[in-house]
């Protein structure tokens, strides 16, 4: 059986870029394992769940009913509520790391986890299958190989949440969230992105992403495959990151 490793925030993480690649790979047989910082039951975003403060955006925003069923689901599962904490991962255990995404405040303890960051660097060392969306590649981004001193995706090709993404929800929401949709206000995250690779060329911005992807419906999402690296940008990319993901863990 192909094991995956999917850390978590304790609070604040995007239902619908956990949720989604949970049902998918253990549809397929593929054992997901939950890691959080102090192996705390970890909670996603309850506005990403109920919409409260999302005012007339709230149907653009809010995660769909396929996203929060499978997140029912996932939160009653055993491996959801038996997390391993960060410091207990083995690497070689795993045939790889999903990294969902989250723009609440609470995921910073994911981001900036030097513990986790280490984890991530043996993924990549040992050549393990790595997918990361939204805020995802912002952990590779921080994840500085001591041997190289460079980022692990350094030479990788990437996307992550885009710039205009990120300041567009900000401008929709601000009057009733504030800054909720500034994980780092003053910097976004594509911008710390392109900064650690060797070139910004190697940023990939995809298509304009208005509409999301479905299992069904694979046309809307977008992808960036390099090696063993998968990438997306959002929640409406979530289908095509899995299933390129899966590809990779079965091949």
């Amino acid at each position: 059986m192909k094991r995956i490793l999917m850390p978590l925030a304790t609070y604040g993480f995007d239902p619908t870029e956990s949720a989604i690649p949970w049902k998918l790979l253990t549809e397929r047989g593929i054992k997901v394992v939950f890691a959080t910082p102090s192996g705390d039951v970890p909670k996603a975003d309850e506005i990403m769940l109920n919409g409260n403060g999302l005012g007339i955006f709230r149907a653009l925003l809010v995660a769909k009913d396929d996203a929060i069923i499978a997140y029912k689901n996932m939160e009653q599962s055993k491996e959801f509520l038996s997390p391993i904490r960060y410091e207990d991962i083995k690497v070689d255990e795993y045939d790889g790391i999903f990294l969902p995404g989250g723009h609440h405040k609470g995921v910073r303890e994911y981001l900036e986890s030097s513990v986790l960051q280490e984890k991530v660097v043996e993924f990549f060392r040992m050549r393990k299958k790595v997918a990361a969306i939204c805020h995802g590649p912002l952990l590779l981004a921080r994840s500085i190989d001591a041997s190289t001193g460079k980022s692990v995706i350094y030479e990788y090709k990437t996307t992550s949440l885009l710039k205009k993404q990120e300041l567009l929800a900000y401008y929709l929401t601000r009057h009733n969230l504030g800054d909720y949709y500034l994980t780092y206000p003053g910097q976004t995250v594509e911008d710390e992105v392109k900064k650690v690779l060797a070139s910004e060329k190697q940023f990939i911005h995809g298509p304009v992403p208005l509409f999301r992807d479905s299992e069904t419906n694979l046309r809307w999402g977008f992808k960036v495959v390099d090696r063993n690296y998968t990438s997306a940008r959002w929640p409406g990319d979530v289908y095509n990151l899995t299933f390129a993901f899966i590809d990779m863990l079965l091949e």
